[in-house]
Formats: structure tokens, C-alpha cells, sequence
């Protein structure tokens, strides 16, 4: 340890605390020794970078049978004084059970972390209690050998149209004018969750066209007159699936809740929903990504069936 502590403490220059730090990785070490650290740079949420020591392991849970869940623990230049921010690093066929702790990105809830004091609260403490919540409720389930490779797709898909957004973004202008609409994002349905994508993509600048599909039916407008206020440059509201033609990205937040359906009613009368979607989404934009805001219940049971409907064959 002596050696990897010099090393670290090399590492840990800028870290105000960098000798409480140390001991405190010493006592993880020891306690779980899987447990491998190094110094990333971490893309905090308002784009801001640093470059932050994180360790990388799995951690011992029983929920009927044993498991090793793995996780990463990422540490700030102000430890111990402020808490470790936390994710789950799911493998290929692994998925992410959303829940009271964990969101659909990996990210780790806990009432420990809430409640961060120095020092009363240690990384090993931490540790416990995640393993005590995921005890309660796994915060991973396995993925068929289809759905694994269904969702290696889509996320290879992704990353390609991501790596070339650039591209489309830098290329020539003739005449003045934009060759055609390079980025263009639909969502699909006028609630809230709709009117709040549009105006999240349009404050965030990622797209040259946003397209709102308002699929409520009869004359009242809803949500869309709050988006008219706005006057937004970008924005088209539309009635026709034919507005959304060559999308990017379609987001559809369209979703049939009832307070009397059972579980099953509810997938099946989405499934319903959807079947009247989804073919002319693709119809229209054969090559876009789909996101299906629904139900948390839903999503997972959904979205992978959904979603395979607009991959390139």
C-alpha cells in the first residue's frame, strides 16, 4: 500500500484534504479489496470538467440469491467535508431497475448521502447502506440475450448519430442558407412531460427544428397555448405525423394511465396506443431514435420493444 499511497498522494495535489482522503481509501481497501481506483475527468451536469480520483468495484448484495452489484464512487477535491456522488456500471446484459435510489442513468439516491456530516460519515458507512437499499429493492436485472444485443444496437446507433452531429452541424452554408434541416427532434404529445421536452431542447440549443405532435383530440389546445407565449423560433406545433418527417430524435410522452387499470391493463392498452404511433413515426423517419417517456412500470417492459421497431434493419 505504500507505494500506491505515494502515488495517490501525488495524484491528490489539488484535493484540500488530501491526507483525510487517503485514510479513508486505506480503510476501503481493506474492506473491499476489489475495489480499483484512478483519476478521470468527470463532466459535471452544467458541463464543467474536473478531474476527479473514483473507484470502480462490485459490492456483496443478497435478494433471494447473492449478487455483485457494480458500482463507481467518484470523489471530490472537497472529501471528506462533502459526499461521494455515486453510480451503478451495469455490464452489457445488465439493466437499470429505476427506483427510489436509482434513476435511469445509474445514479445512486440515498439518505446517507443526504445527510453527509463529517465525521460521522464515512465512504465505508456509505457503502453499507447502499447495500442495505439494494437489499430491499435490486437495483439491476438481467437482460434477455436478445434485449442485450437489441440494446448494444441501439446504443452503437446512438453514438454514431452523436459523433456526427458535429459534421452535419459544421457543413457549408450555400447561398446564405442552410442546406436542408440538418438536427431535427419531434416530440410526441402536448401534456406537461411534452411541453417540457420542447422547451428543454429548445433552451439547450441542440436542435435547428423542434416539432410538438399535439395528439389531443377535439378543438382545446391545452399546453400548447403556454407554448405560444413563448414564440419560439424553432417550434413548430402540429396535428400531422407528416410535420415530423426525417427527425433525428422522437420523443413520444404520450401515455394511456387509468386509476382503475390493473398493471396489465395499462401495458396493453399503451401497446394499443403505440400501435397507432409508432408506425407512422417510422414511416416518416425510418432512421430516427425513439424515447419513450412512460411509466416507470412501463418503460422497461416497453421501451426495448419499441425501440426495435425504428433500428436499421
Amino acid at each position: 500500500m505504500a507505494v500506491a499511497e505515494e502515488a495517490l498522494r501525488r495524484q491528490l495535489g489539488k484535493y484540500k484534504f488530501r491526507d483525510l482522503t487517503i485514510e479513508e481509501l486505506k480503510n476501503v481497501s481493506k474492506t473491499y479489496p476489489n475495489f480499483t481506483f484512478s483519476m478521470n475527468t468527470y463532466t459535471f451536469k452544467d458541463g464543467s470538467q474536473k478531474d476527479l480520483l473514483n473507484f470502480s468495484g462490485t459490492v456483496p448484495v443478497k435478494y433471494g440469491n447473492s449478487y455483485n452489484i457494480p458500482i463507481q464512487l467518484w470523489i471530490l477535491d472537497s472529501h471528506p467535508f462533502a459526499p461521494p456522488i455515486c453510480f451503478l456500471k451495469p455490464t452489457a446484459n445488465m439493466g437499470i431497475s429505476v427506483g427510489k435510489h436509482v434513476d435511469a442513468h445509474g445514479r445512486i439516491y440515498l439518505p446517507y448521502l443526504q445527510n453527509w456530516s463529517h465525521p460521522k460519515s464515512t465512504v465505508i458507512g456509505l457503502i453499507k447502506e447502499m447495500i442495505a437499499k439494494f437489499e430491499e429493492e435490486l437495483p439491476l436485472y438481467s437482460l434477455s440475450s436478445s434485449d442485450a444485443a437489441r440494446q448494444s444496437e441501439l446504443l452503437s446507433y446512438i453514438a454514431k448519430i452523436t459523433e456526427g452531429e458535429t459534421d452535419m452541424k459544421s457543413r457549408s452554408k450555400i447561398g446564405g442558407k442552410n442546406e436542408g434541416c440538418f438536427n431535427k427532434i419531434t416530440v410526441v404529445g402536448a401534456g406537461d412531460l411534452g411541453i417540457a421536452c420542447v422547451l428543454a431542447v429548445a433552451a439547450k440549443g441542440v436542435a435547428d427544428k423542434v416539432i410538438l405532435l399535439d395528439l389531443s383530440e377535439g378543438a382545446a389546445k391545452g399546453g400548447t397555448m403556454d407554448l405560444e407565449i413563448f414564440a419560439l423560433p424553432n417550434v413548430e406545433i402540429s396535428r400531422d405525423f407528416s410535420a415530423s418527417a426525417d427527425s433525428k430524435v422522437v420523443v413520444v410522452t404520450v401515455n394511456s394511465l387509468g386509476n382503475a387499470q390493473t398493471y396489465l391493463d395499462v401495458i396493453q392498452s399503451n401497446v394499443d396506443l403505440f400501435k397507432g404511433i409508432i408506425p407512422a413515426i417510422s414511416h416518416y423517419s425510418q432512421n430516427a431514435v425513439l424515447l419513450v417517456a412512460s411509466h416507470p412500470a412501463l418503460s422497461r417492459t416497453l421501451s426495448l420493444r419499441v425501440f426495435s421497431l425504428l433500428l436499421p434493419r
